[in-house]
């Protein structure tokens, strides 16, 4: 893939990451795909969405940036399948857990956007 991808990516993800900071579901739906499929991987923990749904969820919530919690997140690996393929591993900190995401990223209307978002809470660092 070439460096524009790897930038365009990467671009999305800060925008992913300050999304959910701020608990902002317009930014949000500008790194999500609108056939967005959410899935929860923890055991115990089952939870499938679709887009409005989980935006709903992010409506609801108080921003983490109002809360005072700190930022930490990292995009631990982009890598292409094919120029209409991505995936992404992240991790990130929000709301007193630590989450794993793995993303999987498509083009839609000329633009790569998150289409599932599978993630796992990470063990607390105490």
């Amino acid at each position: 893939m070439t460096p524009a991808d790897y930038a365009e990516i990467s671009t999305l993800m800060q925008r992913y990451f300050e999304g959910l900071h701020q608990a902002d579901s317009a930014m949000l739906r500008k790194v999500f795909h609108p056939q967005l499929a959410y899935a929860c991987a923890t055991e115990g923990d089952p939870l499938y969405l679709d887009l409005d749904s989980y935006m709903a969820r992010i409506d609801a919530r108080e921003p983490p940036a109002k809360r005072g919690d700190p930022r930490d997140e990292a995009v631990l690996e982009i890598a292409f399948g094919s120029d209409r393929l991505a995936r992404v591993t992240a991790r990130m900190s929000m709301m007193g857990r630590g989450y794993l995401d793995f993303l999987t990223l498509v083009p839609h209307e000329g633009e790569w956007r998150i289409v599932t978002k599978v993630f796992t809470y990470l063990p607390r660092k105490d």
